[in-house]
């Protein structure tokens, strides 16, 4: 299975996404990689096999920043590769996915009709350059979200960062478990409670279909008609 992990704090959170990949290796996985947001721009790390070469490339690159996402993959669309391995970026984009997107084929041929380049194999690339699209024709990066995922169908969990909002990530589910975890200046996701432990003791369940927009400060759940609600911490 494929795990997520993302973060946004006032500190460097790329321990915070390693830590949280460690935890989910009992899943099984054959890649991994993050994402964060470094000097004003996306910073992309990935590596084949396990989370201790992604650790080394990190340390290697020097890779840093406050807010970022990261993701070990179990390969569903396309083989082992580093281009096929999350995250998958578009422009100032990037996006990590579990689930599968059933009907990305077509979408994929949509994009590629409106100039959109794919390197990769995976329906996850799909996820990016259409929320880049939606960007584009939104006041925000939570709206491009909302309109990116209703025209899925499919499972997904997934949470995106944008090179443009530096305050702000954006996390979504259908069918694919996603929870929160909430701190003091610094909010979390990830796929399994498991990989958050270690950075706090107060979760938020996401219900089927919430988008929830995570601050340093606070944190905001919408359900899928795009109301504002309330989900309990535990």
């Amino acid at each position: 299975m494929c795990g997520i992990v993302a973060a946004i704090a006032q500190r460097d959170v790329v321990p915070i996404l390693l830590e949280g990949l460690r935890r989910l290796e009992y899943r099984g996985y054959d890649s991994a990689g993050l994402a964060v947001q470094q000097d004003g721009a996306l910073h992309l790390c990935k590596a084949v096999g396990k989370v201790a070469a992604l650790t080394e490339r990190t340390l290697h690159e020097k890779t840093a920043g406050p807010i970022g996402i990261a993701h070990t993959r179990w390969a569903t669309h396309g083989e082992v590769t580093e281009a096929n391995a999350h995250p998958h970026v578009s422009k100032r984009v990037a996006v990590v996915h579990n689930g599968i997107i059933e009907n990305y084929a077509s979408i994929r041929e949509e994009l590629k009709q409106q100039g959109y380049v794919f390197v990769s194999d995976t329906d996850t690339e799909v996820i990016a350059h259409l929320i880049d699209a939606e960007l584009g024709r939104r006041d925000s990066l939570l709206a491009a979200v909302q309109a990116a995922v209703a025209r899925f169908r499919g499972a997904y969990g997934l949470a995106v960062t944008d090179a443009e909002n530096p305050d702000e990530l954006i996390v979504a589910r259908m069918g694919s478990p996603l929870v929160l975890g909430l701190g003091i200046g610094e909010n979390f996701a990830a796929s399994d409670v498991a990989a958050l432990v270690s950075v706090t003791q107060q979760v938020v369940y996401l219900q089927e279909g919430d988008i929830a927009r995570l601050r340093r400060d606070a944190v905001s759940i919408f359900d899928a008609d795009g109301q504002a609600v309330q989900r309990e911490p535990h």
